[in-house]
């Protein structure tokens, strides 16, 4: 692959992530991130990010990828990877400082107590390592995982509900190469709302695909979430 195309290819991961891109523009992206290691690590850590920033407003999903969005995305990565390696080394600068201090009162105290009867200065007070603060996750996350009997198809998905729509996380694996799926919530009324699409790739027949996608549909009213092809096969459902 030149270049340019890779660089098309990895200009268009951050929507790739949102699932914002046309399903031409998935395959086209899937076949590359098959043939490119740093790519996949790009996506890895995208969706990790994608995570963290929380609740993403749903007409990032409805009307497509915003202008440069998928740059922003891009952008916010690396800044919060710097900023975390900077965070990194001011803390272990701050206990060694803290030990090399704390070695200075127990060496200087030794030599005192040999030399003298004069008392040993008063402890230096080390300030504790900071705790790892572990973020819940948002109130009425579920959570499921179901293989159809019949086709073999696998979803583990998770769902999180936001201010009158939801967003879906889903592992899907058992689906046959060239299939195009859409990742449907089902309602209580009966209503299907289209909450992604992809194409499943050789690779993603082999391993599996993983699929962020929303849904503008109240989270008390989902009952079940499908993976359907445009044929209207219905591969899984997982209740919820």
């Amino acid at each position: 692959m030149s270049t340019e195309q890779h660089e098309q290819s990895a200009g268009l991961l951050g929507a790739y992530v949102l699932g914002a891109l046309e399903a031409a523009e998935v395959e086209s992206v899937e076949a590359h991130l098959s043939t490119c290691a740093s790519c996949r690590d790009e996506v890895a850590e995208l969706r990790d990010l994608e995570r963290v920033l929380g609740e993403v407003p749903p007409e990032l999903f409805v009307d497509g990828r915003p202008e440069g969005g998928d740059l922003l995305l891009q952008r916010t990565l690396r800044q919060a990877r710097a900023e975390r390696g900077a965070q990194q080394r001011r803390r272990w600068v701050t206990v060694g400082v803290a030990a090399a201090v704390a070695a200075a009162v127990v060496l200087g105290g030794g030599v005192l107590m040999g030399r003298s009867t004069a008392p040993a200065p008063p402890p230096v007070a080390v300030a504790p390592a900071p705790s790892v603060i572990v973020t819940p996750p948002p109130a009425g996350t579920r959570t499921a995982s179901v293989t159809d009997p019949s086709t073999g198809a696998r979803m583990t998905l998770t769902m999180t509900p936001a201010a009158g729509w939801v967003r879906v996380s889903a592992a899907v694996t058992g689906i046959a190469e060239g299939q195009r799926c859409h990742l449907v919530v089902n309602g209580r009324d009966g209503a299907k709302t289209d909450a992604g699409s992809w194409l499943v790739s050789p690779a993603g027949a082999r391993a599996g695909t993983t699929l962020d996608g929303s849904a503008l549909v109240a989270p008390a009213d989902v009952t079940s979430v499908s993976v359907v092809n445009e044929s209207g096969q219905t591969f899984v459902t997982v209740p919820l």
